[in-house]
């Protein structure tokens, strides 16, 4: 007999809990968009700022060894671009307001451009990608106020929906199972 493990989705009663926090956190976090945007971009900064710190430092570890001067140039992009938005959190929240845009607008054409190789789902992706275009033109051509709501509103979207993922699914966790051999 052989012992595997496999993933499987259980839910707790921890997990339910959990998942009943998240929603009223994310029904919270909908409720201001415009502090969760601005504490969003902070916790972005720094992140940023920390993960640069320690590649610079992890970097100091691999002078003879490959791969110096890629975490060396990954390192110092991340602690400038944490520095930048830690300094200046409105641009950084344009910024990332523009890239979450330009996401949307993608994504959409991606999905419009597919929709046509796919002939069983072809509406609903061309529909989906449509609404993604729709979505990254609104967020680019009213890129101001958009920034001030539109990562909060991301988020609390986000927060509401593991929270119901957990509450109907629960986590996924690793089960042994047996085999004969």
């Amino acid at each position: 007999m052989s012992s595997t493990t496999t993933p499987v989705a259980k839910r707790t009663a921890w997990d339910v809990i959990l998942g009943l926090l998240l929603v009223v956190a994310g029904v919270a976090l909908m409720g201001n968009t415009a502090l969760a945007t601005a504490v969003q971009v902070l916790v972005i900064g720094w992140i940023n700022l920390v993960s640069g710190i320690a590649l610079l430092i992890g970097a100091l570890f691999r002078i003879r060894s490959g791969g110096f001067f890629s975490a060396v140039l990954g390192g110092a992009f991340l602690t400038v671009m944490g520095l930048f938005i830690l300094r200046n959190p409105i641009i950084g929240a344009v910024a990332l307001t523009l890239m979450a845009g330009m996401a949307f607008f993608a994504s959409g054409l991606t999905r419009m451009a597919l929709a046509f190789r796919e002939p069983g789902s072809r509406i609903v992706m061309f529909l989906s990608g449509l609404i993604s275009v729709g979505l990254g033109f609104f967020v680019l051509f009213n890129l101001g106020a958009a920034t001030v709501t539109l990562l909060g509103t991301l988020l609390a979207i986000q927060t509401i929906l593991e929270g119901l993922t957990l509450v109907a699914v629960g986590r996924i966790r690793k089960v042994e199972a047996t085999r004969a051999a």
